[in-house]
């Protein structure tokens, strides 16, 4: 009952505006305090705080933040966008296909799915509007390569999950590379599958010659050639998540000093927006860990628990029901929003089961991609929207229902087969 009452009070908090770090440990620290006392709660909250703001596994956060906005300022996601239209813009639905594989591309730097949508938003929509695409597939494909961002490591999301639960970041990030490309592959095909029932919707481009692909092409060597070394390090064993994160950003800041990008005016926007980026994400994860906490002593996680058990409920039931239940949630919440008020209850359930915490992670981040495109609040829907004021939002959401159709068949095999996802971190070194 307590927990009941502390997650009504967090939602009353959420929507007259108080930010969610706030309401969360709020929350949590008045409800410690009424079951136990407002002492101990006290040192809970700074506990927990020291803990985290001095924790060596949560520097990833900060440096690949770091990473992404270096590559970001760089001017490598429109170096991306144009080596992946160079190789199949020439075919019918060319330059959707490119914005998919642009968009994975940049998720692998940028671990945002926020920041992929919009930064591909302003550079993939006017080309294909220039050549003819129709709004709905353009604007659905930007949509939904964005939600690779959280998928695709490094992410942020993953970081927050692994942090949560224990769970190793570095297994989560190699987890989440096979699922990563099944995604990219299914949005081609959707796009592919639409274009041959509409061929209006995405004529085809101008046909490059072969010395272009390859000039375009070698301007992102050095970027691919990074996330390469990241992932093919923490893989391999050469270094842990923490230690490829700083390889990253260095990587990063190397590759914009080659290209004559970085000023003292452009680094100090770039290590200011690092700065806000990062003490906003660990202020949420501080007031999600004090809530858990909270959570924790008021005995929901034991109660779900109990009454699932009493219900009959084998692992199967529970597996769909947390499935439905997000799927459901992610209509209106985002993605940060979902992870950090959920696991806390959630968690114990996976541990109860015995599902596999690294399998169970990616499954409800590729739900939460879906959530980011789902109505009513499909949240990269509206960064495009709000980027683009001429675009209906209905227009939008029909665009991106083809990739949600691909997103739900990627989910099944995920679901059916677990070695998609496990087999990279079982054979990890």
């Amino acid at each position: 009952m307590s927990a009941l009452i502390g997650f009504v009070a967090l939602f009353a908090l959420l929507f007259t505006g108080l930010p969610l770090a706030f309401a969360l440990g709020l929350v949590g620290f008045v409800g410690f305090g009424l079951l136990v006392s407002f002492g101990p709660a006290g040192a809970m909250a700074a506990q927990v705080t020291w803990d985290t703001l001095s924790s060596y596994s949560l520097s990833v956060l900060p440096l690949f933040v770091l990473m992404g906005n270096l590559v970001n300022h760089s001017g490598l996601s429109r170096d991306l966008y144009a080596a992946s239209n160079a190789m199949v813009g020439h075919r019918r639905g060319g330059l959707a296909i490119a914005t998919i594989l642009a968009c994975g591309g940049f998720s692998a730097v940028s671990g945002s799915s926020l920041a992929t949508a919009a930064t591909m938003s302003s550079i993939a929509l006017p080309s294909m509007k220039k050549y003819g695409y129709s709004t709905s597939l353009s604007s659905g494909a930007v949509a939904a390569g964005g939600t690779l961002g959280i998928l695709i490591p490094p992410s942020v999301i993953m970081v927050i999950y692994g942090s949560m639960t224990e769970t190793s970041v570095g297994q989560l990030f190699v987890a989440g590379v096979v699922p990563g490309m099944i995604g990219v592959l299914f949005y081609a095909l959707a796009v592919m599958i639409v274009v041959r029932i509409r061929p209006e919707a995405g004529p085809a481009g101008p046909h490059l010659h072969w010395r272009e692909k390859l000039s375009q092409i070698r301007r992102v060597w050095l970027v691919l050639a990074l996330f390469a070394l990241v992932i093919g390090g923490i893989y391999g064993g050469a270094f842990t998540a923490t230690e490829a994160a700083g390889i990253g950003a260095s990587g990063a800041f190397a590759i914009a000093l080659g290209k004559g990008v970085i000023t003292f005016k452009t680094l100090f926007r770039i290590l200011s927006d690092t700065v806000r980026t990062s003490a906003m994400l660990m202020a949420v994860l501080v007031g999600a860990l004090v809530f858990s906490n909270f959570i924790n002593i008021a005995g929901a996680p034991r109660a779900i628990i109990e009454a699932i058990e009493a219900s009959g409920l084998g692992p199967t039931g529970v597996l769909i029901g947390l499935i439905l239940f997000y799927l459901v949630l992610g209509c209106v919440f985002d993605s940060l929003a979902m992870i950090l008020l959920t696991i806390p209850v959630v968690f114990p359930l996976v541990q109860q089961f015995g599902f596999d915490p690294v399998w169970f992670g990616i499954l409800v981040v590729v739900v939460v991609e879906i959530s980011l495109i789902t109505p009513p609040i499909g949240m990269n829907i509206f960064v495009i929207r709000s980027l683009n004021p001429g675009v209906p939002v209905t227009t939008i959401f029909r665009g991106v229902l083809p990739f949600i159709g691909a997103d739900i068949v990627r989910l099944l095999l995920i679901l059916l087969f677990p070695a998609i996802v496990l087999y990279l971190p079982m054979h990890m070194k």
